[in-house]
């Protein structure tokens, strides 16, 4: 990388880059490993591991350009990280299961200078859904949680309650809010349950667009324009691919 933005004989496209022009790709990179881990492809995973790890040591170059840090310090820093937040590790501190593991890890973290919530840490670019369990994870540390699941499937019920009165009163505001707190409190019962919304969700998502691929390719096989399918033949197709996606 110190090649590529040698300012003689580099790359032209390598020394026109900054931290902020990077950070597209750094999160297409980290979108494309995840997708990689979930299709279960190690050869896939390998390869993305090395695009995003590329991402890294680019901007630990750039900032050794300017005298910040090098990555010889990016890797010393996590290594020490590791070291302290694992005293069960590194330390004489008994865990009794990996639930005290976390309480010690985020009791750990308040020690450490800039944090002042147990939110931080948080980054509030997250994707929404994943954000929401995050912070409903450091919440529960805490002790700040549900007892129980039915609890949580009842919250949910109450806020589509809420949401479905707002909704008749036509009050858009309000609308917004109310289904906020919807989605906001089916995170928290996956969560709860052991899901990840965020990849639950992505889950469905990929399932969706399979799904009507299919429609989309029955259509092309007659023949004719998908919007010119009927819904209950589009329903037919949708339905043969139940247990098939």
């Amino acid at each position: 990388m110190a090649r590529l933005r040698d300012k003689k004989n580099g790359c032209p496209w390598d020394l026109e880059q900054d931290h902020r022009s990077l950070k597209s790709y750094l999160l297409e990179e980290t979108h494309e490993l995840v997708e990689a881990i979930d299709g279960g492809s190690d050869r896939k995973m390998a390869e993305e591991l090395g695009d995003l790890l590329l991402q890294i040591v680019f901007h630990a170059q750039m900032a050794s350009e300017r005298g910040a840090f090098d990555f010889g310090a990016v890797s010393e820093g996590i290594s020490s990280k590791l070291v302290r937040r694992h005293p069960h590790i590194f330390g004489d501190v008994k865990v009794k299961d990996a639930a005290e593991v976390v309480r010690n890890w985020e009791e750990i973290k308040k020690t450490e200078p800039g944090r002042k919530s147990i939110f931080d840490g948080v980054p509030k670019d997250l994707p929404a859904l994943l954000r929401a369990y995050r912070l409903q994870e450091k919440a529960s540390v805490v002790g700040f949680d549900w007892k129980a699941a039915h609890e949580v499937a009842e919250k949910v019920r109450e806020e589509i309650e809420e949401f479905l009165d707002v909704a008749r009163k036509n009050d858009r505001p309000r609308m917004e809010e109310e289904y906020g707190d919807i989605l906001f409190s089916l995170v928290n019962l996956g969560r709860f349950l052991g899901l990840n919304g965020e990849f639950s969700l992505n889950a469905a998502n990929r399932k969706f667009t399979e799904r009507f691929g299919a429609i989309e390719a029955e259509a092309r096989r007659r023949g004719v324009r998908l919007e010119s399918m009927t819904l209950e033949e589009m329903d037919a197709v949708w339905n043969s691919m139940k247990g098939k996606t």
